[in-house]
């Protein structure tokens, strides 16, 4: 018996090594953080006018939670029919509430899970007379002649029978009584960041967007904000879809609620916190009635 100890001693140091390299690969097995094996990438279908700073609180919520946030941006009827067609989306936020009810009537969003995230105003611009320059204030009031600050130019705003910064700007303009003398200029783009882009580039003297849309860009000057009664309340409702079973959007949509994601959208000029009705003269347009475009936006671009 103490022979064939003996003739084992020799061997006992690389026994200790093999020992110490198999618990070493059983430890680190072991000891993966469990945040980063439910990594998941969430697939956020959000209107145009969010760009800015959803591509912000990406990156903060991928630091904070190890998931990863796709984002596709465009129209909110566009998106909404993409939606409806079958596209692969965990988390709608639209930039009205008809398009949020359209699919909510065809039960494709999570019940109980549609929360009114933001608000937003709507605003006038022109091109921004050189870096840091205010263009001249225009004056918005009911009757106001809007048509003498254009000439014969256009005025650049979304469509207006499909997205909602379109619907809303319409809505306005006819309540304060300019439409009739500024329709037959209007140049229509598939969303509000294609308008800004527009005035921006100097294509167009004025615009109509949202506020936030304006303070994302510096090449534009905001000549007028319209009164909110004129239109109805700017809501970004925001829902998980019925087709996703991601947990991982479903802490996203209770993240982008949370205090951290409340500071970026207001620093950004979006407003959250409770959004009340304001009386209006004019409905939206249903949502039904316009026909989708035939191409899908690209991920992570505002087309």
């Amino acid at each position: 018996m103490t022979t064939r100890t003996s003739e084992f001693l020799p061997h006992l140091p690389q026994l200790r090594r093999f020992l110490a390299v198999l618990a070493f690969g059983i430890a680190a097995s072991v000891s993966v953080p469990a945040a980063s094996a439910r990594a998941d990438t969430v697939t956020v279908f959000a209107a145009a006018s969010l760009k800015t700073v959803l591509d912000e609180l990406a990156v903060r919520w991928a630091q904070t939670s190890d998931h990863q946030l796709i984002a596709s941006y465009g129209s909110s009827a566009l998106l909404a029919r993409q939606i409806e067609a079958g596209a692969p989306a965990d988390l709608f936020v639209s930039a009205n509430s008809a398009w949020a009810d359209y699919l909510e009537d065809q039960q494709l969003l999570q019940p109980d899970s549609r929360v009114d995230l933001l608000s937003n105003s709507l605003v006038m611009i022109a091109p921004a007379p050189g870096a840091g320059g205010k263009a001249a204030p225009l004056d918005v009031s009911a009757g106001a002649d809007i048509r003498a600050r254009l000439g014969d130019a256009p005025l650049a705003m979304a469509l207006i029978n499909a997205v909602p910064a379109g619907i809303y700007g319409q809505a306005a303009l006819k309540s304060l009584g300019s439409w009739d003398q500024i329709a037959g200029q209007v140049a229509q783009t598939d969303n509000v960041r294609a308008a800004l882009a527009l005035v921006a580039s100097g294509e167009a003297p004025l615009g109509l967007v949202y506020a936030t849309d304006a303070l994302a860009e510096p090449r534009v000057s905001v000549v007028a904000t319209l009164p909110p009664e004129s239109h109805p309340p700017i809501r970004y409702p925001a829902a998980l879809t019925a087709d996703s079973n991601s947990q991982a959007a479903a802490e996203l949509l209770r993240w982008l609620q949370a205090p951290v994601a409340k500071a970026i959208f207001q620093r950004h000029g979006f407003v959250t916190g409770t959004i009340t009705a304001a009386p209006v003269t004019t409905e939206l347009a249903e949502p039904a009635a316009p026909i989708a475009p035939a191409t899908a936006p690209a991920p992570e671009s505002a087309q």
